[in-house]
């Protein structure tokens, strides 16, 4: 390893802290608590079995709740910008609720199960008690930072020739308009909004050999699909002039132009990254990064671990800056919260850490 990546890796940059969110669910019926985020305007969101918190981190503090159409391990959702709408992403339908729990609109799709279910099921209480169907693979919806488009991943019939899609619909009244084929077998999928509501990426997992990014832009009557093999999307910069993606195997730091998705410079961890200590595994950059400022990028390593090590990259040099060091330990991965932002969630998943740099506006 070159001695100036070691000498870079031992700078420390203190993080601020700015707030601290509570999760508003009891977690023995709800997943850890998460920040959506747009330009101007950052949610906290927490899944639960029976109804879905939404709290907005900026302003008021006000909180909305959603009854959830069925319990958190048969899919995904997103939530609009204003936090008046929530779209479950099921087994079999994307279901749009108000907070008052109407239904605004549905559109039933081609089952998740990884055992194939050929049958167009009509309602949840069809399938609640199956094995496959609460054990199914999922995809995603996620809106524009307009709020005025839905971009959802689907299986699109019911059937045994399903096929993945990735739509655009009028969140109003759930009306399709656009779709293109994904050509992907997911497990899992996550959609990654762009402060232009015509772009918007969307990663597919399918396993550990292949995991395709999407990157899409639509401009009103055309949608149009890049395509990186075997990258992970990892954020999108606050001026949305960029993107960063790392490789399965975790090796490198990709930095993509968001105008035509040309990959500009990249950061090997190996090269870069001074090794753990008392750990024999090689370095390895985390799935899960953030981009809270154009010239900063913040990536984790070690998320699995008691100690993870989160770092400052230029994205203008791919260069690592150093360490950043926190007031208190953190766990897991460093997430996106928008402009000026990330947070980490506590270990045992009940609270939620929003963080800055103090030198930065």
């Amino acid at each position: 390893m070159p001695n100036d990546a070691i000498h870079r890796g031992s700078n420390q940059f203190a993080a601020r802290l700015v707030a601290t969110a509570t999760a508003p669910l009891d977690l023995a019926s709800a997943d850890g608590p998460q920040v959506l985020h747009w330009p101007g305007r950052r949610l906290l969101v927490q899944r639960g079995d029976t109804e879905l918190a939404v709290r907005n981190l900026d302003g008021d503090g006000m909180e909305v709740r959603f009854p959830a159409p069925w319990p958190r391990r048969y899919g995904s959702v997103a939530v609009s910008p204003a936090g008046d709408l929530a779209v479950f992403a099921g087994v079999h339908a994307l279901r749009a609720v108000d907070s008052t729990g109407a239904v605004r609109w549905e559109i039933r799709h081609g089952c998740w199960s990884a055992v194939v279910c050929t049958k167009a099921h009509a309602s949840f209480s069809e399938y609640a008690d199956d094995y496959h169907h609460s054990h199914a693979d999922s995809g995603s919806a996620a809106f524009s930072s307009d709020g005025q488009l839905l971009w959802a991943h689907i299986r699109n019939h019911a059937g045994r020739d399903t096929k993945e899609e990735w739509l655009i619909l009028d969140p109003a009244d759930g009306t399709v308009l656009t779709r293109a084929e994904t050509m992907t077998v997911g497990s899992g999928s996550t959609h990654f909004p762009h402060p232009n509501p015509a772009y918007m990426g969307l990663t597919v997992g399918e396993g550990e050999e292949n995991s395709p990014v999407l990157w899409g832009h639509w401009d009103g009557a055309r949608l149009t699909v890049q395509r990186f093999i075997e990258e992970v999307l990892l954020a999108v910069s606050p001026s949305g002039e960029y993107f960063l993606t790392t490789d399965l195997g975790q090796w490198s730091l990709y930095l993509h132009r968001a105008e035509d998705g040309m990959e500009l410079r990249h950061l090997d961890a190996e090269e870069a990254v001074p090794p753990p200590a008392n750990e024999d595994d090689r370095v390895r950059w985390d799935y899960e990064a953030a981009f809270p400022y154009d010239d900063t990028a913040v990536v984790g390593t070690e998320y699995h671990s008691d100690d993870p090590r989160h770092w400052l990259v230029d994205p203008r040099t791919m260069a690592l800056r150093g360490r950043i060091a926190y007031p208190f330990s953190v766990a897991g991965s460093p997430r996106s919260a928008g402009q000026a932002a990330w947070y980490t969630v506590a270990k045992n998943q009940t609270t939620l850490h929003l963080w800055n740099l103090p030198h930065r506006g």
